[in-house]
């Protein structure tokens, strides 16, 4: 159940506008509602705050119908909120029209999928490459930069493979490197280990340690509680409020 006590992530409106440096997310008053017709309107989320800062791992959690994959494209920039604001490295996203949001994810976030998402006829590393060959990155930098984020991954080895030659792990690990590439402000992974057997999520849990470790911001969207245990926050939203915001059991 939600509560009415404002806990040190939530905003005031009065600190709205300040948006320390090092908050890489601040939501402030976030609502999503969606006209079903006939006068009937259904509010996805309601009047969510949080603060998120550079360099933290945080978990959101719930179950279906919550408004945990309504959040997640809010702050992923794949929709615009019906109220509130959202700052995006201190940038105010939630009123950029649909070009400008497109550029910001581009630009700004590094996607993570449960599907992986991949070309199938395309190499792991021309997998890679296309966040950049979409901003315009010129070829030599951009072969250079994807073979570095295949690196990061442990997955040089790989490169010039396509994804029906690689496991279910190694897909995922290009994935992330495909994430990676654009150095994004954030990395937000939607059930990155929904398709993968336990053990392969295990290592690419402690990938996403190892990539937390070097200063990435990570936003992890996952119905798992084991999973969310990986990260150092864990957020509960249900009926499209937030439930409750505390540390993970491993850092209390």
């Amino acid at each position: 159940m939600a509560t009415n006590t404002m806990t040190s992530t939530e905003i005031a409106p009065a600190q709205a506008q300040e948006t320390p440096q090092r908050d890489m997310i601040v939501v402030e008053d976030l609502w999503k509602t969606y006209d079903m017709g006939s006068e009937q309107q259904v509010s996805a989320l309601r009047g969510i705050s949080l603060r998120i800062k550079e360099n933290e791992y945080v978990a959101i959690m719930g179950p279906s119908g919550s408004g945990k994959s309504t959040f997640m494209n809010l702050i992923g920039c794949l929709d615009s909120p019906s109220k509130g604001k959202y700052w995006l490295n201190n940038q105010l996203v939630s009123e950029l029209d649909d070009d400008e949001l497109a550029r910001i994810r581009n630009k700004e976030i590094g996607f993570v999928f449960q599907t992986f998402n991949l070309l199938a006829r395309a190499t792991a590393l021309h997998n890679v490459e296309l966040p950049l060959i979409y901003n315009g990155t010129p070829a030599a930098e951009r072969i250079e930069r994807a073979k570095e984020a295949l690196r990061n991954v442990n997955l040089e080895t790989r490169m010039h493979h396509k994804p029906n030659e690689l496991s279910g792990g190694q897909r995922q690990r290009v994935a992330i490197a495909r994430a990676l590439v654009n150095s994004p402000s954030i990395i937000l992974a939607d059930e990155p280990t929904g398709n993968l057997d336990s053990k392969t999520g295990v290592e690419i849990m402690a990938l996403f340690d190892e990539l937390q470790a070097k200063g990435n911001t990570i936003v992890l969207v996952t119905h798992e509680p084991d999973i969310a245990e990986y990260a150092h926050r864990v957020v509960h939203i249900r009926d499209g409020e937030i439930a409750s915001d505390e540390p993970s059991k491993r850092f209390r």
